[in-house]
């Protein structure tokens, strides 16, 4: 377990190089440039070109943004507030997104679990067909969708909650936004939930367990639920991400001053250091997550733990 982890760890790593390069590469490509303000001209823009590096060679330019990124500097902006360094523009909107994401994804999954397992256990009941209803609404209709119904219900007519994020009212501010995400994840969460425990429930191993006398919450959380589980992180694995990374639109619609409001700015003004910094800590956040399901595959699994050890 000790040698495959190490292998993994190195392989994200080499991975996020690898990433790192094709941002660079991408970035360098896109049409315009950074300073595409018409009131600059031409000996003003080789001057900042020369300020910022950009008129060196791409592979002399990625080999140096390596070395600083090791060190801790991304960089700085070049337009959307120039001259400030990249890590103070994040430092102030990732926690926003990472509270109200991380609020999402254990509502929607914990809410999601729930669900299936009702659906599961009351196989060919109402509840069964309720659950189902709700998981289909979960994931057709849009987060935004439900975040402007929220709002206008919960937040216009009841007055519970703010409908605007405030930094004061922080609690408060995060339930509408982070209950319209987690929809989404509560219904695909639900529907595997629901299909892989039935599979597990109609399994030859199952039916042992209660020739053995094992039956109650017993059996359906430590023998039932434990090996649907392996399925059900792979699904909520990329989920996370997504949803701690924040949407755009639901922080529009609640004025959230999160990073993807931020992406998009940076893309719009062709702020390379923003757009590369962002997309490498969004694949940052994908890789270590994959690699913390990859470790929990082995803990919940026997098997996949024994298996690893003969690699």
């Amino acid at each position: 377990m000790k040698k495959y982890t190490l292998k993994r760890i190195g392989t994200s790593l080499f991975t996020l190089l690898a990433i790192l390069l094709v941002l660079f590469i991408l970035m360098h490509l896109m049409p315009g440039s950074p300073f595409n303000d018409e009131k600059l001209n031409d000996d003003q823009r080789t001057v900042l070109y020369e300020k910022y590096g950009l008129d060196q060679p791409v592979p002399v330019q990625f080999v140096k943004y390596v070395g600083n990124m090791l060190r801790g500097d991304m960089g700085v902006s070049y337009n959307i507030s120039k001259n400030t360094p990249i890590l103070q523009l994040i430092e102030s909107r990732l926690p926003i997104s990472i509270r109200i994401g991380g609020c999402a994804v254990l509502i929607g999954a914990v809410a999601g679990l729930l669900l299936g397992l009702l659906a599961a256990l009351k196989h060919d009941t109402i509840w069964d067909s309720l659950a189902t209803v709700i998981s289909v609404i979960g994931v057709s209709v849009p987060s935004y969708v439900f975040a402007l119904a929220l709002s206008y219900y919960f937040g216009f007519k009841l007055r519970w909650f703010p409908m605007l994020f405030s930094a004061d009212t922080l609690f408060k501010s995060s339930v509408l936004p982070s209950v319209s995400l987690s929809m989404f994840t509560m219904a695909s969460i639900a529907r595997f939930t629901r299909s892989e425990m039935l599979e597990v429930l109609g399994s030859d191993y199952m039916l042992l367990a209660e020739s053995k006398g094992v039956s109650g919450p017993a059996l359906i959380f430590r023998h039932a639920l434990r090996n649907a589980l392996i399925p059900i992180i792979t699904v909520l694995a990329p989920l996370i991400v997504d949803l701690m990374t924040g949407s755009l639109v639901v922080e529009k619609i609640f004025s959230i001053p999160g990073v993807g409001s931020l992406l998009v700015n940076a893309i719009q003004s062709n702020d390379y250091n923003v757009v590369i910094a962002l997309s490498f800590i969004y694949s940052a956040m994908y890789i270590g997550i994959m690699l913390v399901v990859d470790i929990l595959y082995g803990i919940i699994d026997p098997r996949i733990r024994l298996a690893k050890k003969g690699d």
